[in-house]
């Protein structure tokens, strides 16, 4: 079994993090979203804190509901990080309505009725926000404000861990070296990257790896303590490894020693390494890393608010998979430039066609095993819906979201801490609520 002080690096990747904490809500209910706010649980309050209301190391501490809810937005304070420059110009402001409208807007909305997936009462918007542990959410239409509230350890100037919602901002940078002829993606992997020749990676095309079509042996099993897992954990680890540690070092060390599974462009399989590795294929082809070229060519353009934030292993790779924290506004902005085809505040920052080549989406024979996605794809890490609204998104566990609805010109973000990781549990009262929303302001044109 992998020592606890080394599974730190799978917290810090946003994946299905809730070990002891998910034991615990297996056999008990979890408090509410009120009780389990992190000022009335009063979590690192006052300078020091009592002792018993220090959060910190290991992660079966720190990233154990109800601790969770104030860690996701302090996630620096227990793991390395590098930078995600805004850069020094001044921000573009988010538009917004005048105050009364504002309200007005707000009230409208929290009253919004729907229909959870699967039957069951009329649930308002404003109750599925305590019921998913709403952190933050906000809600562009036509590019402009028209719902913003903050809960629990989040306000307007706060980070908050992003998880696997950091995959699409990977995939997002991927496709726009693929479209401006920087990366080809019908290469193998071993062409760009020769260090992982024997790796199963080596014999995937680049497109595999993007779509997560590879057939890799990975298990992310946190039950098992002999998952994959906890190997790729350790490995990342960003700590000093202990005597007598002879596993790989990195992530990219990880990557390099992956095993096959299955055959190659078969089946939709959800699995990190996919990220890290397109993580590394990034860097490789464009000399940076993937926090230097988010920067470079998304945060420094887009008129953000707050440099964000992005884990990293003991060597400083950054987490491609779930390391990334930025603020609630940021995570707008690149809604919005999604929706937008590439362009945001009047600048052209990639081509269209990156956009529409996401949005075109996998192959939907190859996606199953998601009940609360049923007609899903999967294309360069976004979440492809299918539905009437051809809603597409960045998701990550806990209840992160980047909801794009293109036919009613509608971005939602959300931060969340809900008690569990698998967004099934969230998706029931989410999904059918952004619905509601985005016909609302349809409604109103």
């Amino acid at each position: 079994m992998v020592p606890s002080r080394l599974r730190s690096a799978s917290l810090a990747a946003g994946l299905a993090l809730t070990l002891t904490g998910s034991a615990a809500l297996s056999q008990q209910t979890p408090l509410s979203a009120k009780d389990s706010d992190p000022r009335v649980m009063g979590w690192m309050q006052g300078f020091p804190p009592p002792a018993d209301k220090i959060i910190t190391q290991p992660d079966s501490v720190y990233f154990s509901f109800p601790k969770l809810r104030w860690s996701v937005c302090h996630l620096r304070e227990f793991l390395p990080t590098t930078e995600i420059s805004r850069g020094l110009g001044a921000p573009v402001p988010l538009t917004y309505p005048e105050p009364a409208a504002f309200a007005d807007l707000r009230a409208e909305i929290d009253a919004l009725a729907f229909t959870p997936l699967g039957g069951g009462p009329e649930m308002t918007w404003e109750a599925s926000l305590y019921a998913n542990y709403t952190d933050g959410i906000l809600i562009l239409h036509k590019g402009r404000v028209v719902y913003e509230r903050y809960f629990g350890c989040l306000d307007e100037g706060g980070k908050h861990a992003a998880m696997s919602m950091t995959k699409s901002v990977t995939g997002l940078l991927a496709e726009i070296l693929v479209v401006e002829g920087v990366l080809d993606d019908s290469l193998l992997v071993s062409d760009i990257i020769p260090e992982v020749s024997a790796s199963a990676f080596g014999s995937a095309t680049v497109r595999q790896v993007m779509d997560m079509t590879t057939g890799i042996k990975y298990s992310e099993d946190y039950a098992d303590p002999d998952a994959d897992i906890w190997t790729y954990s350790a490995a990342a680890s960003p700590f000093p490894k202990p005597e007598g540690y002879v596993g790989p070092d990195g992530y990219w060390e990880y990557l390099a020693q992956v095993q096959p599974e299955g055959q190659h462009g078969e089946a939709f399989h959800y699995k990190t390494v996919n990220s890290d590795m397109l993580g590394w294929i990034i860097s490789r082809v464009s000399g940076q890393s993937v926090s230097d070229l988010a920067s470079t060519r998304l945060w420094r353009r887009m008129g953000a608010e707050q440099d964000a934030y992005q884990t990293v292993d003991g060597k400083g790779v950054p987490f491609a998979g779930g390391g990334l924290s930025l603020g609630l506004r940021d995570l707008a902005r690149l809604g919005q430039l999604m929706l937008d085809k590439g362009q945001i505040n009047g600048k052209r920052l990639f081509p269209a066609e990156v956009v529409d080549r996401i949005r075109a989406g996998g192959d939907q024979a190859k996606f199953a095993g998601y009940p609360t996605i049923p007609n899903g794809s999967y294309s360069s890490q976004w979440w492809l819906l299918h539905n009437e609204h051809e809603a597409f998104a960045a998701r990550g566990v806990h209840g992160q979201t980047i909801y794009v609805d293109p036919v009613a010109e509608m971005v939602l973000v959300r931060f969340a801490s809900f008690p569990t990781a698998a967004n099934g549990g969230i998706d029931p009262t989410s999904l059918p609520a952004y619905i509601a929303v985005a016909n609302y302001l349809m409604a109103r044109d």
